[in-house]
């Protein structure tokens, strides 16, 4: 497909049952498709199979699409649309797991490991308080906010080599530390 993508002859032909203007179309718009669905679900898992069923539906639907004006709208939400249903199904499948490791677990059992979570969080607490001032800062902008070391390195004017530094040092004084308690 050298010469410019001509959509109005390849949906017309795609109308005539022409696998060819389908793949055309794959060769066309699936790396749109897939930067779209990427940025979308943040994850490369599963677009594949998406963006398999969008093309799909493109073929299910060929006699029907006609207006070349509103097919880049029509097949980008179709995409979205299957995105939403992933996004919702991974949710509801967390969701469901989630459910039912609370209730596989005894009652007992459950308050328990929480006791034992909160005084292993007062434990890391106390060990991250120990850090030098500087350390500390970083750290917790890491992984408490979440920063990257890009947006760490920017909002405290030093390099990101030094927030490597500094969360390397972080890191293995919080290990020391946690390894002596065993």
């Amino acid at each position: 497909m050298n010469e410019k993508f001509k959509l109005e002859k390849t949906l017309k032909e795609l109308s005539k049952d022409s696998e060819l203007s389908l793949e055309e179309l794959f060769r066309y718009y699936y790396p749109r498709l897939y930067d779209f669905s990427k940025s979308f679900l943040k994850l490369e898992q599963g677009i594949d199979d998406i963006l398999q069923e969008v093309f799909i539906r493109i073929w299910q639907n060929r006699k029907r699409i006609k207006d070349p004006a509103t097919f880049q709208s029509y097949i980008f939400t179709i995409t979205r649309n299957l995105l939403l249903n992933e996004l919702r199904s991974r949710l509801n499948h967390k969701n469901l797991k989630d459910e039912i490791q609370k209730l596989s677990t005894a009652q007992e059992y459950s308050s328990i490991e929480q006791h034992d979570c909160n005084e292993l969080e007062n434990i890391v607490d106390k060990v991250i308080g120990e850090l030098p001032k500087r350390q500390k800062e970083i750290f917790i902008l890491s992984r408490s906010e979440g920063l990257s070391h890009k947006e760490i390195a920017n909002k405290l004017q030093i390099t990101t080599k030094t927030v490597e530094y500094h969360i390397s040092l972080a890191i293995k004084f919080i290990k020391t530390k946690l390894h002596g308690l065993e």
